[in-house]
């Protein structure tokens, strides 16, 4: 009798906050759905957020691209060219691990979320990302040469977003003349809209690299003393055990687990967040309204916020001009509603 093995796929997010990793989560279910077996391979955070979402799956430790953003955002730039000799070597040890993994654990696909050295010559892989266009400033055409052409390496290019003119990425995920395999998706989002009782006026959602994060963190802390209602205040900080905390009419918690956060997204009135992509996505599934704090020095988040706010939906502001009275605008704005998309996961797999 033939005994026929699962194929294994590699599933790699970049350690960069935390939504490379979280919008992966759809697909990891997806695979398993699919009578494929996933195994996971991350560093840091998004490691450590995997492997709690999915305790009985493999998981594997990948070398850290360790990305910590300026204090001064106005250096950011100058931070990651003086960093780009030490990330290509890190890429390179990837390259090393990939090529140990693929044959010691049998892969027969990679798919990597924003992961530059995950990639095989003889075994399918894919790249995610909803940037073909980076945004740097006056030095965008060169991050988005270079990101093009790490892009054309692999086999097939995964935009979680939709082709057509109403979108979430705008020019990022959609340019003309790009060369390589391009499937979009729909937006991805672990989280399911479901009709709830409202338990929060306000939920503050916090993630990204630090030191921004405690950054807004404190600012927030401070602003919201006076706010009037509930406020549920989630840290994004990823540790061994939950925590949480009464503090009068804030409930602070280190992190949630995704069924956790969906809970909480869905009994929430009003969302605060940085202007991340996977939020975006995250609240456009939920149809909420929000109120956006770009992370300084980040071009990309500063045009999605921009964008977001253009089209009506939610309004926004830098980090050191927020106030509790900016919170007012949201009211003339619609908050988030998109299509639903069913992505033809089956027929993605393939590949595979």
């Amino acid at each position: 009798m033939t005994i026929h093995h699962k194929k294994r796929i590699l599933v790699a997010p970049l350690n960069w906050g935390l939504g490379h990793a979280t919008r992966c989560i759809p697909i990891i279910n997806e695979l398993i759905q699919n009578n494929f077996e996933p195994i996971i391979a991350s560093d840091g955070a998004s490691l450590e957020l995997l492997k709690k979402e999915f305790p009985n799956l493999e998981a594997v430790e990948l070398p850290s691209y360790n990305i910590r953003y300026s204090k001064n955002p106005n250096r950011l730039r100058l931070k990651f060219l003086k960093n780009a000799p030490r990330l290509l070597k890190i890429i390179k040890k990837e390259e090393k691990v990939i090529r140990e993994l693929v044959n010691s654990k049998s892969i027969s696909g990679i798919i990597s979320d924003n992961r530059f050295g995950v990639r095989h010559d003889n075994i399918p892989s894919v790249f995610i990302t909803h940037q073909l266009q980076v945004l740097s400033g006056n030095t965008t055409w060169l991050s988005t040469k270079w990101h093009q052409k790490i892009i054309s390496q692999f086999d097939e290019c995964w935009i979680p977003d939709y082709k057509t003119e109403k979108n979430l990425s705008g020019i990022l995920g959609h340019v003309e003349n790009f060369k390589s395999t391009v499937n979009y998706l729909g937006p991805l989002s672990r989280f399911e809209k479901h009709k709830s009782n409202i338990n929060y006026q306000l939920l503050v959602i916090l993630s990204g690299p630090e030191p921004q994060r405690t950054f807004l963190e404190e600012i927030l802390f401070e602003a919201l003393k006076n706010f009037k209602g509930k406020i549920c205040f989630v840290k994004g900080v990823i540790e061994s055990e939950q925590r949480k905390i009464q503090h009068n009419h804030m409930t602070i918690y280190n992190f949630m687990t995704s069924a956790q956060l969906e809970s909480t997204i869905n009994e929430s009135e009003l969302i605060v967040s940085r202007s991340g992509y996977t939020t975006l996505m995250d609240l456009a599934k939920l149809e909420k309204k929000a109120f956006f704090i770009p992370t300084p020095g980040q071009f990309e988040q500063d045009y999605l916020a921009k964008k977001i706010e253009s089209e009506g939906i939610a309004p926004y502001c830098t980090q050191h001009e927020f106030t509790l009275e900016k919170l007012n605008h949201v009211e003339k704005y619609s908050g988030f509603k998109f299509e639903t998309f069913d992505v033809k996961f089956a027929d993605l797999f393939r590949l595979f």
